[in-house]
């Protein structure tokens, strides 16, 4: 990529968090990788669909491999890793076949053939094939690699034999973090049968380091074997798994969540046995769901990744993943258009801004640096009250109003926003139409509502939201609300049925003169509740 020479001197010194990252890297060679440049690696499990956490963790590895390349000129790469010689250890609920399914408990994913009958060679291959189309559909540039090709091609070899050479000290590692009955059986290594394929959970004499040869006592016959490890014949276990494919691959980098903290310590010290580095990285926090809990694919709680791009665009994911990513943070419905609308906050600022502005610009990284305009000209809230006031989740009525905002504007010429407008429409439905209550003025407020009315009544139909905005305040400041947040909060929850909402003088633009002045006339109209009634 053609970085310019400001971009670059500012990249070197700016403090956003993927140039932190791509520092450490910097610090890590500081007289360059060579021709083999910097390899980043994102790590995946397929016994399941790709998820959030797929999605964020390749998202924010490309975040830092983009920093990197906007300091210096280094080629780099980055592995997105199928871990797909795990042993099925139980039957995902909802596959097909399950009694098929069953009948190959134990063995390699990669192994168990593919119950949804598409053409793949096994299960494993049914969800690494999902993975790569998920990643795709983001347009990630990554390379895939799975643990069953590297294993069976012998380019874990050298690396698996290390692991025998260097046993007993990896074993002196990873003993003390077990349970005393675990530390009997543990095994760095995992014979896969010749017998039934299955991954054996046994442990292992090392027979033959540099031919990669081990024994074992078989469970089901209780009969000697001496097999080799090589070229598939056996997996390690995760921890020092993780540690092989960072030597083998010669990783520079992977992130990984705050839950695997203990895994990376101990992995870095296998690294470090098998006489490698072990790659930078961070640890960062995990999503909790609108309670505060951490969220759990098998719970279920929080919202999925296909279920945010069904209420916003995927901009708006990733500016939300990209902002602090070792602080907890909710993920939940009722986030959703505040990212939207913060995305474009920054998207609008990001053409007048200096360059270390705009290197700490979430959307700089967002894009990697290809920032499109910001071509939205109204908040996702806005349009939310919108479609409040109009009682509609239907788009041709929704830009009816927004046509006469912006006339400049259709679907044909402004496809983001008319995306906007149907998340907002969808979001409308499923999340605020039945939640709406308006409630009456009081004394004070009602009086504010008539100056109000009045003095909309004077202006051109025309009027700017800049001057209705100018005219709401002056209303309110005439009428003596000793905090101005007062008076918009009576607007909102007297008008639009909500405690929170848009800027007035644009919602009153967006809606109509004509039309907000109903709005007005309805809630003086509307009566007060009796004591003994319900609010």
């Amino acid at each position: 990529m053609s970085v310019p020479e400001e971009l670059r001197n500012t990249a070197k010194i700016a403090k956003a968090w993927p140039y932190e990252e791509a520092r450490k890297l910097l610090k890590r060679y500081p007289d360059g990788p060579g021709e083999r440049g910097i390899i980043f690696e994102t790590g995946y499990g397929p016994s399941g669909l790709p998820h959030l956490g797929t999605f964020q963790e390749v998202a924010r590895t490309l975040m830092v491999r983009h920093a990197l390349a906007e300091m210096v000129d280094w080629p780099s790469r980055l592995i997105a890793f199928s871990d797909d010689m795990d042993g099925m250890r139980k039957v995902p609920p909802g596959v097909p076949h399950q009694d098929m399914m069953h009948e190959h408990l134990g063995q390699p994913l990669s192994k168990v053939p593919d119950p949804f009958g598409c053409g793949h060679q096994s299960y494993a291959d049914h969800n690494n094939n999902l993975l790569r189309q998920f990643l795709d559909a983001f347009g990630f540039d990554y390379e895939f690699l799975a643990s069953s090709d590297c294993y069976g091609s012998g380019r874990f070899d050298e690396t698996l034999k290390n692991v025998l050479r260097k046993y007993d000290d990896i074993q002196g590692v990873m003993l003390p973090t077990l349970r005393e009955e675990r530390r009997a059986t543990y095994s760095p290594v995992l014979p896969i049968s010749q017998a039934t394929g299955e991954v054996l959970q046994v442990p292992i004499e090392v027979v033959d380091a540099e031919a990669g040869t081990v024994r074992y006592t078989d469970p089901a016959t209780g009969e000697s074997v001496e097999q080799s490890i090589l070229s598939g014949g056996a997996k390690l276990q995760w921890k020092v798994d993780w540690a092989m494919r960072w030597v083998a691959l010669g990783v520079d980098y992977e992130m990984a969540g705050k839950d695997l903290i203990d895994s990376v310590i101990q992995s870095s010290k296998i690294a470090r046995i098998l006489g490698a580095r072990p790659p930078e990285g961070f640890n960062y926090e995990m999503f909790l769901d609108e309670n505060g809990e951490k969220i759990s694919k098998s719970r279920g709680n929080g919202l999925t990744i296909d279920q945010w791009l069904t209420y916003a665009p995927q901009e708006s994911l990733s500016f939300y993943i990209y902002r602090e990513p070792k602080r907890a943070k909710q993920l939940s419905f009722g986030i959703i258009p505040r990212a939207v609308d913060e995305y474009q906050q920054f998207l609008t600022a990001y053409p007048d801004q200096e360059w270390d502005k705009r290197l700490g610009n979430p959307v700089h990284h967002i894009h990697a640096g290809r920032v499109p305009p910001a071509r939205v000209p109204l908040t996702f809230a806005l349009l939310l009250n919108l479609a409040g006031v109009a009682l509609t989740d239907d788009k041709d009525v929704l830009w009816s109003f927004v046509k006469r905002y912006a006339p400049e504007t259709s679907p044909e010429t402004h496809p983001e926003l008319d995306a906007l407008i149907g998340y907002a429409a969808v979001y409308f439905r499923d999340f605020v139409k039945d939640s709406l209550q308006r409630r009456a003025p009081d004394d004070k407020e009602a009086a504010a509502l008539r100056d109000l009315d009045a003095q909309l009544a004077i202006l051109p139909a025309d009027a700017s939201a800049e001057d209705i905005q100018h005219l709401v305040f002056e209303v309110g400041k005439a009428h003596q609300f000793e905090n101005l947040r007062d008076w918009f909060k009576a607007l909102y929850e007297t008008l639009l049925g909500t405690s929170q909402g848009p800027r007035m003088g644009s919602f009153i633009a967006l809606y109509g003169i004509e039309n907000s002045r109903r709005l007005i006339g309805e809630a003086l109209a509307a009566p007060f509740p009796s004591p003994d009634s319900p609010a």
